[in-house]
């Protein structure tokens, strides 16, 4: 069964027709060309195909396209653009502050679960900002940032180049940068 469905991928609406059975991973990279989320276990375990879609991270490779009729999706591309509208700081090069400390800290390696890493880390410090507890949260204080709970928040996302040593130190730095309540949760975790 075919569906007409209306996208707004990156801040941009997009209209296709789709197979009631296509993921929005398929979706997104076979039919609108956009290749940032990547095809990594296509079983939802390694979270190189995440996005956003209504601020919350989701597994595109899970998440039926006709689901997302409507919806506003922001893939590692759009992060970038995204900020002009939304407020959030941007370097020099427009780039996002978690894409920034990603560089800076040399948080990859073969860069294909990158994209997926960032965007995660975007959702992540948003959830960590409203206060959601993680499994490693301990009591009813706020928590904070520190790299157990930088580890389990992004434990959802694989690396097999082994490049964790690297990433939860730029998840620390764009938490600073961003002037939220995780930054100060961020600089206390040192």
């Amino acid at each position: 069964m075919m569906s007409e469905i209306t996208v707004h991928v990156d801040g941009t609406p997009r209209r296709l027709t789709v197979d009631t059975r296509t993921t929005l991973l398929d979706a997104l990279r076979e039919r609108l060309g956009v290749t940032s989320p990547k095809k990594g276990c296509d079983h939802g375990q390694c979270g190189a195909c995440t996005v956003l879609s209504g601020e919350r991270r989701v597994l595109s490779c899970l998440t039926l396209a006709v689901t997302q009729d409507g919806a506003r999706v922001v893939t590692a591309e759009g992060l970038a653009a995204r900020g002009r509208h939304d407020g959030e700081q941007r370097d020099d090069d427009g780039l996002h502050p978690v894409q920034r400390a990603f560089i800076d800290r040399d948080a990859f390696q073969c860069g294909y679960c990158t994209p997926g890493q960032v965007v995660s880390a975007v959702g992540m410090l948003d959830e960590f900002a409203r206060g959601w507890p993680s499994a490693v949260t301990e009591g009813t204080r706020p928590p904070r940032l520190d790299r157990a709970e930088v580890a389990e928040r992004m434990s959802g996302n694989l690396c097999r180049c082994a490049a964790y040593v690297n990433i939860v130190p730029a998840v620390q730095q764009a938490a600073a940068a961003s002037g939220t309540a995780a930054a100060s949760s961020a600089e206390a975790a040192g």
